[in-house]
């Protein structure tokens, strides 16, 4: 069925609905807050970096209570194992006959929001079974393989201060996140609200406003959504002027650049453009959109080199010098 007017407006509603309500507790974090909906939105992942104590675990649980869904969250430590967060099987005897089976008790993946706090502190065994339930949205236990059920919405997060003892995700599984978000300290104004409003008495209950079976629709929007071929060409172009092989790199890509962004860059650059496009109640993504989101795709798939560490040049600003270098094509009207 086609998409009318009224469902994109209805879609912007139902998201300043769901910020409102997750501000009732939670202070600042506007920009990592709609990121994380437009994943959402977008039926991608996030990956959270951020210093302990920014609310890291608040703002991802406030969003799953306005949204009314099962939460969990997964402690990540050294000593996990993979059945620690898929479920394994027990042997059962039942009372009446004395029959022994075996019965599938599920671990904290079969939810509908998950965080998985600090991912890098676990082996990479572990890791492995969290991003391939991420990836094909199912387990396998024994032979037997179970779906989970939509929607599915991974947030990892991870600590840049201390690296002893982690275990840093490659590459290819850094890969599968759309979205690396970096969270900033507040500022001044906002912790002053913060310390406040944490050390009184007073709490501010949130009532779910997002249903499932609101998200699954507006999730299919995104993926109906038209993108003309000039956005996708834009997105297209953009992580390839990422790769320090392709011609169209500028010589900063050359020199600093080990590793660029692959196919699925700009397949997430056209998902996260149309879930921004929904959000703002638009019919279609714009040029714009793609590159609101340019950095939060890329700034995980972009690895720099010696150089760039000796020099002190950061990803972001490669991806500023990116989306400078390349020029939007201007759609006939």
């Amino acid at each position: 069925m086609a998409s009318t007017v009224q469902d994109y407006e209805r879609a912007q509603s139902l998201v300043h609905s769901l910020l409102d309500e997750v501000h009732r507790v939670l202070v600042g974090q506007e920009s990592i807050l709609q990121n994380l909906i437009a994943a959402l939105l977008g039926q991608g992942h996030c990956l959270l970096i951020g210093v302990p104590g920014l609310a890291k675990t608040l703002l991802v649980k406030s969003l799953a209570q306005a949204c009314d869904w099962e939460f969990r969250r997964i402690q990540f430590t050294p000593d996990l194992m993979p059945s620690d967060i898929i479920g394994s099987e027990i042997l059962e005897t039942e009372p009446s006959t004395g029959e022994r089976r075996f019965r599938f008790m599920p671990g904290p993946v079969f939810s509908h929001i998950l965080l998985a706090d600090e991912i890098n502190r676990t082996p990479p065994k572990t890791q492995s079974a969290l991003l391939e339930a991420m990836q094909e949205l199912a387990v396998t236990v024994n032979g037997r393989t179970m779906q989970l059920e939509r929607p599915y919405f991974v947030v990892a997060t991870q600590n840049p201060i201390e690296q002893e003892g982690t275990y840093p995700l490659p590459e290819a599984q850094l890969d599968r996140f759309m979205f690396s978000l970096q969270l900033d300290y507040p500022g001044r104004e906002h912790e002053e609200q913060i310390v406040a409003v944490t050390t009184s008495s007073e709490e501010n209950a949130i009532q779910p406003v997002l249903s499932r079976t609101d998200l699954i629709a507006m999730q299919d929007l995104v993926r109906a959504m038209p993108a003309s071929e000039y956005v996708v060409s834009y997105a297209v172009r953009v992580a390839r002027a990422s790769r320090p092989t392709d011609p169209t790199a500028a010589a900063s890509v050359r020199k600093y650049v080990e590793w660029g962004a692959g196919p699925r860059a700009s397949q997430f650059l056209i998902i996260g453009a149309k879930a921004r496009a929904l959000m703002m109640g638009r019919s279609a993504p714009s040029s714009s959109d793609v590159r609101s989101v340019a950095h939060q795709v890329l700034s995980h798939r972009i690895i720099p080199n010696y150089a760039a560490a000796a020099e002190g040049v950061t990803t972001g600003t490669l991806i500023n010098e990116i989306l400078q270098r390349v020029k939007e094509t201007v759609e006939p009207s």
